[in-house]
């Protein structure tokens, strides 16, 4: 007997999480431990942006170092994980059979959207890979469909994973060490928490103005539009657990939220 595959959403955080590896590290790495291993992952991730869905379909993904300041250690860093081009046609399939465009690209690498969280999950590289763009001008409920889509996928052994942010303003950010939450992080990171419990998703659908703190919390989409993905493929009723590791820098309330099936071991909190 198959069991549907669970869909995580994680917030990545600043690239330098990995060199300074606190909770959230500690997470991921009991994720990949615990949860089902899968035959593949599709990453939607915010670090790329396409006019329409685009699925990369290249047999061996370079590791993309898209951010710059950082200590030379980072860009070092390397996650050689392969592709898998089968899964990209699937993708494309799936997507133009629920009426939505999908182009492909055999170029597009891993950014640090998915190569920072892969590479605590799954240190090995060596589960298949592929990326899926996501379109930041679209809104969230394109975004839910994009995901209701790509439901198929859970039940053929395929990790969805929606890496982006609960909260990405940068004026929320303090530098020290040990930095408080900043109260409207906090703020949002728990009304989103609350909204996803209750499976609201005309609230959630629409946060910029359900949420006192949406629209700060976010002023750009596109480090929240992934969760939406993952919503959609989560389907209705079906309530995800939160996983609150911490707050980096203050204000990067680095929150995760996994949609599993009750069997046959769900992933446990508290283990």
């Amino acid at each position: 007997m198959t069991h549907r595959h669970p869909v995580l959403f994680v917030s990545h955080g600043a690239p330098d999480v990995l060199l300074k590896p606190g909770a959230s590290v500690a997470l991921w790495k009991r994720l990949g431990a615990d949860l089902p291993r899968p035959r593949a992952i599709l990453v939607i991730s915010a670090h790329w942006a396409s006019r329409e869905p685009t699925v990369s379909t290249v047999t061996r993904p370079e590791t993309i170092h898209d951010f710059g300041g950082f200590p030379p250690a980072l860009y070092a860093m390397q996650y050689p994980a392969p592709g898998a081009p089968e899964l990209a046609t699937r993708v494309h399939d799936l997507l133009r059979e629920a009426g939505l465009p999908c182009a492909e690209t055999p170029e597009r690498g891993l950014d640090h959207g998915a190569w920072i969280p892969l590479t605590a999950m799954y240190p090995e590289a060596d589960i298949p890979v592929v990326q899926l763009a996501l379109q930041p001008n679209a809104g969230t409920d394109w975004h839910r469909r994009l995901g209701a889509a790509l439901r198929p996928l859970r039940d053929e052994g395929v990790l969805i994973l929606a890496s982006g942010a609960v909260t990405h303003n940068f004026g929320w950010l303090t530098w020290g060490e040990n930095s408080k939450p900043y109260e409207a992080a906090r703020a949002f990171a728990n009304w989103l928490a609350e909204a996803l419990s209750r499976d609201d998703r005309p609230a959630l659908l629409n946060y910029r103005q359900a949420s006192e703190h949406g629209a700060a919390a976010h002023p750009s989409e596109e480090h929240l539009l992934p969760l939406f993905a993952a919503l959609g493929a989560a389907g209705h009723g079906e309530i995800p657990v939160r996983l609150e590791p911490e707050y980096t820098y203050g204000g990067l309330a680095m929150d995760a939220y996994l949609w599993q099936d009750a069997s046959p071991a769900p992933f446990n909190p508290e283990h």
